[in-house]
C-alpha cells in the first residue's frame, strides 16, 4: 500500500456551496464553453492548459506542479442520478451515501468505526472547523472537533466549554430539522461530548511541530496547517476533515471564484510542502469535492446550481491523470441545463476505502460500485 508501514491517512477538503466544475477544470477545446459562458467564462489566454482538451483555472497555478508530477487525479462528472440541486440535501447525500432516503450515518464515521472498532483512539477522526460534518457523525464513534488548534492549548477551561457548546449548538441547529431532535440529542449524548473532549489530546500537536513552510494567513490555510500538525504529531489520526466556502456563485462569480481558489490552492500547496519537508507525505492523500457543479449557461453574473461535479485527489501515492469522461455540454445531452454525472461519487469513495484505507467499502457506501484506478 505504502512504501513504509505507516497507516494510510485521508484528508478531506469540502468545497462547500457548489464549486463551478466547468470553471475549475475548463473544457477549453469545447466551443460551447464560450457560447454558454459569455460572462463567467475564463479567457482562453488565462487558462492553464493541461492537454488538448482541458485546462485549470488560473488561480489553481500553485497546484499545476502536482499534475505535472503525476500526483493529481482529476475525476470528471462525479455525482449521482436525479440531483436535487439543494445544498443541504445534496451534501447530505455525499455525507451519508443515501441518495434515496434520509441517512443518519456518515460514511467516514463508518470508516472510523471499522478502523478502530474498540474506540481505543478518540482522535482517529478529527474535524477542523466550527461545526461537525455529517460525514463523520455516527453514534458510538468519537470525533475530535476543534475550531482553532493554535489557540486550543491556551484556552481556559471556561473558554473550551464555550467553544464546545458553540459546536454542539451549531450541530443541533443544523441537523435537528431533518433527522429529528431525538437523534441529534442521542448522538451528542453518547459520543459527541466524548469526541469534542478528545480535542484535548490534540493540544500537543502545535507544541511538537516544526516547519520552515510559511502558510498564508487565511482560514483554509489555518485548517490545513492544523491538520498537518495533528498528522505529524503521530497521534494515530486517520481521517482529517475540513471545509472552505461558500462556492455558491449565483452572482459576481468571476472575482469571487478567483479568490476562493486562490486561497485553496495556496493553502493546499503549503500543506504538501510542509508534509514533504518533514517526510510525512508518503501516507497521505487529499480529496477535494463539492456537493454539485454549476449550470452550464451563466445567468449574466454567475451560475446557478447544477448536477455533475468534480473530484480532485492529490498526494504522493496517487496515480495522476484524468478519470472518466468530461460530460457533454451539448444541449441535447443536458438535464435541466446541467452536465449529467458519469461517475457515481460512491465509486470514488470505494476506491479510497479499499485501495487506500484497506477497508471493505460495501457496508460503508451501502453497495458495490465500480472503482476508479487513481490509487
Amino acid at each position: 500500500m505504502t512504501s513504509t508501514k505507516k497507516d494510510p491517512v485521508l484528508v478531506v477538503l469540502q468545497l462547500t456551496g457548489g464549486n463551478d466544475y466547468m470553471n475549475t477544470v475548463i473544457p477549453h477545446a469545447e466551443p460551447l464553453y464560450r457560447d454558454k459562458r459569455p460572462v463567467v467564462g475564463v479567457p482562453d489566454e488565462r487558462i492553464l492548459k493541461l492537454n488538448d482538451s482541458i485546462g485549470l483555472h488560473p488561480e489553481l497555478a500553485p497546484l499545476r506542479r502536482f499534475w505535472d508530477s503525476g500526483d493529481m487525479a482529476i475525476i470528471h462528472g462525479v455525482g449521482y442520478a436525479n440531483s436535487p440541486r439543494s445544498h443541504f440535501r445534496s451534501m447530505d447525500i455525499w455525507h451519508t451515501c443515501e441518495p434515496d432516503k434520509l441517512g443518519t450515518e456518515g460514511w467516514l464515521g463508518r470508516a472510523a468505526r471499522d478502523m478502530d472498532p474498540n474506540k481505543e483512539n478518540v482522535v482517529t477522526a478529527v474535524s477542523f472547523g466550527p461545526s461537525l460534518p455529517r460525514a463523520l457523525a455516527l453514534a458510538g464513534v468519537p470525533v475530535a472537533c476543534v475550531d482553532d488548534l493554535e489557540n486550543f492549548g491556551m484556552l481556559t477551561s471556561i473558554q473550551e466549554e464555550i467553544q464546545r457548546d458553540k459546536i454542539i449548538d451549531r450541530f443541533t441547529r443544523l441537523y435537528s430539522p431533518t433527522i429529528g431532535n431525538g437523534f441529534v440529542m442521542d448522538y451528542l449524548g453518547q459520543t459527541g461530548l466524548d469526541g469534542l473532549k478528545a480535542a484535548d489530546i490534540l493540544k500537543v500537536a502545535p507544541e511538537q511541530y516544526s516547519s520552515s513552510v510559511e502558510y498564508p494567513d487565511t482560514p483554509i490555510a489555518r485548517k490545513l496547517k492544523g491538520i498537518s500538525q495533528v498528522h505529524q504529531a503521530d497521534l494515530g489520526s486517520r481521517v482529517l476533515y475540513c471545509d472552505h466556502g461558500s462556492f455558491d456563485s449565483h452572482s459576481n462569480q468571476v472575482g469571487m471564484h478567483d479568490g476562493l481558489w486562490r486561497d485553496v490552492s495556496a493553502a493546499v500547496s503549503s500543506f504538501f510542502d510542509d508534509l514533504r519537508e518533514n517526510n510525512a507525505s508518503d501516507n497521505v492523500i487529499l480529496m477535494m469535492f463539492s456537493e454539485f457543479g454549476r449550470r452550464v449557461h451563466d445567468n449574466g453574473s454567475g451560475t446557478d446550481h447544477g448536477a455533475a461535479g468534480l473530484v480532485m485527489v492529490m498526494g504522493d501515492p496517487i496515480q495522476g491523470g484524468e478519470y472518466g469522461e468530461y460530460p457533454s455540454s451539448k444541449p441535447e445531452n443536458l438535464e435541466q441545463g446541467d452536465l449529467v454525472p458519469g461517475t457515481d461519487f460512491r465509486s470514488v469513495y470505494s476506491t479510497i476505502l479499499e485501495n487506500w484505507m484497506g477497508l471493505d467499502a460495501n457496508p460503508i457506501v451501502s453497495g458495490t460500485f465500480e472503482k476508479v484506478a487513481f490509487v
